[in-house]
């Protein structure tokens, strides 16, 4: 049973946290900063980042603290907090793609997509290229990407409705955002190996886990949901899988976690079921060649 406790000391390590103001994200910024790194704070509202930064700090760590505000729903925005982040670091050693939306009204990005595969995958996506030198200059650096349970429902990303053009299934476009989300972990990890860049592309899922993701779920899906997959994790908890891709040294790239209870449902971390469709190389390429055309952003 891998825990916090098993976290060795990260002086002198530097990781970026995206969504790092609540839920998993917290909690994965609280493990670092506890145990020595130098946390950087992904927040799309300053004042909810500073709040955190308090939260933190009144916990306790020995690391450090920095905040940066991130709209991932705006490449253009991405792209000036991956300059912010170049400014100040020399190296990132993890960068955990953990920020996200699910199940918001119809809506689109500030560019014209979907929100949740903006979101979810394209600002990520973006986010990531723009940070691979750093991320390469950390001898071993690790990215892991946030995904869910959910992927399993879809078995392709539909490029005829990344922009709305359908009627919109807010739990589908969900779905299909994090498949996208292991696409990318998974394809990533073929072109940095193919280039002999010494990094590892991992994913992670949290399980059934409370946190303010749900915020946009109507009561009646809610409380489906409970009754579906019973008692919810604390956000702790649901962060360890992650934690775990980031930090430990039993892993290999192109590797998923999960929960190792029934259904991936809760426990403590352990390797988690893929699909055919996450490691499908012709689908993985197709989803790198549209990311690259979208948001021009060329890597590894």
């Amino acid at each position: 049973m891998w825990t916090k406790n098993d976290i060795p000391d990260l002086s002198g390590k530097t990781a970026v946290v995206t969504g790092a103001n609540s839920g998993i994200g917290f909690e994965i910024a609280h493990a670092l900063f506890e145990k020595g790194a130098n946390v950087v704070i992904g927040s799309r509202n300053r004042d909810n980042g500073e709040k955190a930064i308090r939260e933190l700090e009144k916990r306790g760590g020995k690391g450090n603290l920095h905040l940066e505000i991130l709209n991932l729903a705006n490449l253009s925005e991405v792209s000036q907090f991956a300059q912010n982040i170049g400014s100040r670091y020399d190296h990132i050693d993890i960068l955990f793609n953990n920020a996200g939306v699910m199940v918001p009204p119809e809506s689109k990005t500030d560019d014209g997509f979907e929100m949740q595969f903006g979101v979810n995958f394209l600002g990520h996506f973006t986010l990531t290229g723009q940070l691979y030198p750093l991320i390469k200059s950390g001898n071993g650096g690790r990215i892991v990407n946030l995904s869910s349970g959910a992927f399993k429902s879809v078995e392709s990303v539909d490029y005829d409705n990344l922009r709305l053009e359908k009627a919109y299934n807010p739990y589908r476009e969900y779905a299909v955002s994090k498949l996208a989300n292991l696409q990318f972990m998974s394809h990533l990890q073929l072109l940095a190996d193919s280039k002999g860049d010494a990094i590892l592309s991992l994913g992670a899922h949290p399980g059934v886990t409370d946190t303010p993701l749900s915020r946009f779920m109507a009561k009646s899906d809610y409380d489906a949901a409970l009754q579906q997959f019973g008692q919810l994790m604390p956000a702790w908890q649901g962060a360890l899988p992650a934690l775990y891709a980031g930090i430990s040294k039993e892993v290999a790239g192109g590797e998923y976690f999960g929960p190792d209870g029934k259904d991936e449902l809760r426990g403590y971390p352990a390797k988690a079921q893929i699909t055919a469709a996450v490691t499908d190389q012709k689908q993985g390429a197709l989803l790198w060649e549209y990311a690259t055309q979208q948001t021009g952003i060329s890597f590894p």
